[in-house]
């Protein structure tokens, strides 16, 4: 039920901005491509409802039910990764073909796939408890799982979200007890990895090299992150007030998704960024706790899975718009635009509020 005042609250305060912040950082765009500054908005408001509706069912659905859906959540999740690659079904954006169309709404299989990840994982390693040290009880079988859905997404292509995803299994692997040294033995790989991945592609190249120093190509590779910081630093203390933004007045690209925190930060300063960054501290420490507390090791492992999944979201887009990390394409959660990702985050928290309350009826009960 919502009865996680810590994780309801902030949630829907999260989702508020983000459809006036979305609404302030898209209206340019949006008259400009289709006619309207209404366009992005209209639609991030009905993502935003759809996405409570979910939440609230999520919250009043026995987490458990999740144990014994595990394969079914997973092969859907593959099955929809796979369907991106059908002509007419994939939809290329950018260079990548990421979404679904399903009959005018546009799908993203790699939000739902990190989800049903922590889904699977929870069910496996809370199954292989009793052998969690083996190597190929508690470690393999995981990474191959983890494997199989990063090469699909690295065929789209999307290093941002399986580099996330691998960050993810290792946390609940090691909180589920698999032995150090099994999660460190692919350490040797990664150098040959990262020559791959990265350093043999050029635009990801080109990524490293402006977040170095952004300013040597300011208005070529180093763009995107200069203007970034000139949004910020035009924001000063208590920003210039919502919609007198200048960046996102097409400098800044991609305002309203990847960017939006750099919105943020010019138009209500470096106040309304602290307090962004508060709500989500809040959430964050709740869904510990609620890990920490849960009934169950398969409570234990999909809180922290959820938890994980959003404080790495929050991190890595939050290093992405001040500089401080290479150009990745994630979205700030709840707040960007963008349906699949705001509907599948809402989701998490409605699963997080689940645990919470089946242990409060544990302890009621007992």
């Amino acid at each position: 039920m919502l009865n996680e005042p810590a994780i309801l609250f902030p949630v829907i305060i999260l989702a508020g901005l983000g459809i006036i912040m979305v609404h302030s950082a898209s209206a340019s765009i949006s008259m400009t491509e289709h006619g309207t500054a209404l366009y992005y908005v209209k639609k991030q408001f009905i993502f935003c409802a759809m996405g409570i509706v979910i939440m609230v069912i999520a919250s009043m659905i026995p987490y458990k039910l999740l144990n014994s859906l595990s394969y079914l959540i997973f092969f859907s999740a593959v099955v929809s990764l796979l369907a991106v690659q059908i002509p007419g079904l994939g939809i290329k954006a950018g260079g990548a073909y990421r979404w679904l169309n399903l009959g005018g709404f546009t799908f993203q299989p790699s939000e739902f796939a990190k989800l049903a990840l922590i889904i699977f994982l929870g069910y496996s390693l809370n199954k292989k408890q009793e052998m969690i040290s083996h190597f190929f009880v508690g470690f393999f079988p995981h990474v191959v799982v983890l494997g199989l859905l990063a090469i699909l997404i690295l065929i789209q292509p999307d290093l941002g979200t399986v580099v996330i995803m691998g960050a993810i299994s290792w946390i609940m692997m090691f909180v589920g007890g698999v032995r150090l040294i099994h999660l460190l033995c692919p350490a040797p790989l990664l150098l040959p990895m990262i020559y791959f991945l990265v350093y043999k592609v050029e635009y990801r190249m080109e990524r490293i090299f402006a977040y170095r120093n952004p300013w040597d190509d300011p208005l070529n590779t180093g763009y995107q992150i200069t203007h970034s910081l000139k949004a910020f630093g035009s924001g000063g203390l208590f920003g210039k007030g919502i919609g007198m933004g200048m960046q996102k007045l097409h400098y800044l690209p991609e305002p309203h998704t990847d960017f939006i925190l750099s919105i943020i930060g010019e138009e209500l300063g470096l106040v309304g960024v602290l307090g962004v960054l508060a709500l989500y501290t809040i959430i964050i420490i709740k869904g510990i706790r609620i890990a920490r507390e849960a009934d169950t090791l398969f409570g234990t492992f999909l809180a922290t899975g959820i938890t994980a999944s959003l404080a790495l979201q929050v991190t890595i887009n939050t290093g992405v718009t001040m500089g401080l990390l290479p150009t990745k394409g994630l979205t700030l959660p709840f707040l960007s635009y963008g349906g699949t990702s705001l509907i599948m985050n809402m989701a998490g928290m409605g699963i997080l509020m689940s645990i919470a309350a089946d242990k409060k009826k544990s302890v009621v009960s007992g």
